[in-house]
């Protein structure tokens, strides 16, 4: 019997993080039983050189005060962390500042000992957390997962980010022994744009992808144009014989947000913020440099500057290289006026969010997806977004597209939405659909079935191939006539 073994380690390990490719992994293995009839998909980690089937991939406390000692732990250790993360940002704020003034920015040696100092003093930020989240694992209910037999039919599938684990030699182990690996790909924005990345992240991706190319039998990844992307590094990396070996195909993502949770409320900041009856535009995403806030900023001080009144507000949690925005957005004149940020919105006020603003604005240079997009239009929700490949991939006509190159494109197009009430696109969004998880979920497994299916076929076929001309070598050896010496 054929068994799906979707490996989800890194979500399992940090069941705190709620980003892209997090919300996509807990969505789809959520989404597991309602396509057992097309395959057993069974969700794994791997740890210590072992393989575990996963029980319950968020913890979820009993009842009694073991249960309510372990969330108030949590939540406190939750709490330190964010305000750790908080000063840490300040800290290196300040750092970026002195290098700007006399000796700093005069010294080479100046420099290089303050940033000495201060990287050896960041390790009063970074240890107190490390230890916290290391003795929340310690108590960890270890019921959660339990070790896992395979099978020779099984087909692992690395849907978690695996760049940053250190299972690779087990993956090759499991290979050798007969599994197929198939392996889910976001997107290549640290190859292809290290500008937005750290260089540690570029490093790492870049000997992640080089052994994946190398190791798995096939891709998927979660749009068309990142599919593409694939193929083409793959061949460049291998050659087009390696990798035409390989299989390559994709699947859209769904919309659902799987932590709105009913007892949980809304914040009265959050509230008062759509109560105002002004028209409230939303950036969904992590705050770092692809996302592109700055663009932001500038199309809507020019619209301030001309007397709107409308509300820009981002959401979502601080990223990287965002220091100077950071500080833009702090010292704003306009801050909780006509601009808002919310760092740590949960699912129930992400929700009310995307039903109760005019429209979702989404500048980025480059995607793999575009998550917020097909969340915030599958609640009705308008879309304003860059004009980039993969955005008319999953939105088409129904997305305002505006100019990465000139801010007042994106205000031209706010204000015309404003005086007018009519959307600026091409088509209108009550004719736009999209798959939810379940289907997401379902295309995915389909897809992969289908394309290891062919892969073995085409292995047998070849393996009868060779069987056959062996055995038409040694007919006609054996029917040649003997020669006498001479």
């Amino acid at each position: 019997m054929t068994r799906l073994l979707v490996d989800c380690t890194f979500v399992f390990n940090h069941p705190e993080l709620n980003t892209g490719i997090q919300r996509v992994v807990r969505n789809i293995v959520n989404h597991f039983p309602s396509v057992q009839d097309e395959v057993v998909c069974i969700p794994i980690i791997f740890k210590q050189g072992k393989i575990l089937e996963v029980k319950q991939l968020t913890p979820k406390y009993a009842d009694g005060w073991p249960g309510r000692a372990h969330r108030t732990l949590e939540e406190w250790a939750n709490k330190v962390a964010h305000k750790l993360i908080q000063i840490r940002h300040r800290y290196w704020w300040l750092n970026s500042r002195l290098m700007r003034l006399w000796p700093w920015n005069a010294y080479r040696f100046v420099r290089r000992a303050t940033n000495l100092v201060f990287h050896v003093c960041s390790l009063s930020f970074v240890l107190p957390r490390m230890l916290v989240e290391w003795f929340l694992k310690k108590i960890e209910d270890q019921s959660r997962a339990a070790e896992l037999e395979f099978h020779g039919s099984d087909i692992l599938v690395l849907l978690d980010s695996s760049w940053h684990t250190d299972f690779f030699p087990l993956v090759e182990k499991l290979q050798q022994q007969g599994l197929p690996v198939v392996s889910v790909i976001y997107d290549l924005i640290p190859m292809t744009h290290p500008q937005f990345c750290d260089n540690s992240l570029v490093q790492v991706f870049d000997r992640w992808f080089e052994w994946i190319a190398n190791t798995a039998n096939g891709f998927i990844a979660i749009s068309s144009t990142i599919r593409d992307q694939v193929r083409d590094e793959v061949q460049r990396r291998l050659g087009s014989d390696k990798a035409d070996r390989r299989w390559f195909d994709f699947f859209h993502l769904g919309s659902e947000l799987d932590l709105v949770e009913s007892n949980k409320a809304v914040r009265p900041a959050v509230q008062k913020l759509f109560a105002s009856g002004r028209s409230v535009y939303l950036m969904v995403s992590t705050i770092e440099p692809r996302k592109n806030h700055v663009y932001l900023l500038d199309a809507f001080e020019q619209l301030w500057a001309n007397g709107s009144d409308i509300v820009l507000c981002f959401i979502g949690r601080i990223g990287w290289k965002n220091e100077q925005l950071i500080e833009r957005v702090r010292s704003h004149a306009e801050l909780k006026r006509r601009l808002f940020m919310f760092n740590d919105l949960s699912d129930v006020e992400l929700e009310y969010s995307y039903s109760h603003a005019k429209a979702l604005v989404f500048p980025s240079f480059v995607e793999g997806f575009g998550l917020p997009l097909v969340e915030a239009m599958q609640r009705g929700l308008p879309v304003m977004a860059s004009n980039i490949p993969v955005f008319h991939e999953i939105g088409g006509e129904y997305i305002s597209y505006f100019d990465l190159a000139r801010p007042e494109s994106l205000s031209n197009q706010v204000r015309q939405f404003e005086e007018s009430g009519a959307f600026p696109a091409a088509r209108h969004m009550a004719d736009w659909s999209w798959l939810n998880w379940e289907n997401s979920t379902r295309q995915l497994v389909q897809r992969i079935l289908h394309h290891v299916e062919v892969q073995k076929q085409a292995h047998k076929d070849a393996q009868k191939e060779a069987e056959k001309e062996v055995e038409t070598h040694s007919q006609s050896g054996a029917d040649e006539p003997e020669r006498c010496p001479q």
